[in-house]
């Protein structure tokens, strides 16, 4: 069963293609409409590898992690060495 429709009706379809456009150019028209779904296919294909592409560019979490880390652990030594001269002040 496609889509509700049965084998006659179908067929009628069919009978009424080959009538509006003849036989002679109903192949033009599939190798077109191949074509032209093989286009948006390899457009699809396209668009997926620069999305991947550009997903792997991204820095993952753990590198996230490590520079947010090493930045931190930069502040808290700059404070401590600021606070440990006032310490040493007082």
């Amino acid at each position: 069963m496609f889509l509700f429709i049965s084998g006659p009706e179908i067929g009628f379809i069919i009978f009424i293609v080959v009538l509006l456009f003849g036989a002679d150019k109903i192949p033009d028209f599939a190798r077109n409409l191949g074509r032209g779904i093989n286009n948006i296919k390899h457009a699809t294909n396209e668009i997926k590898q620069e999305i991947n592409k550009s997903k792997d560019n991204l820095p993952t979490d753990n590198d996230l992690s490590g520079q947010l880390k090493n930045e931190i652990d930069k502040v808290k030594s700059d404070i401590d060495s600021v606070t440990g001269s006032i310490k040493r002040d007082l």
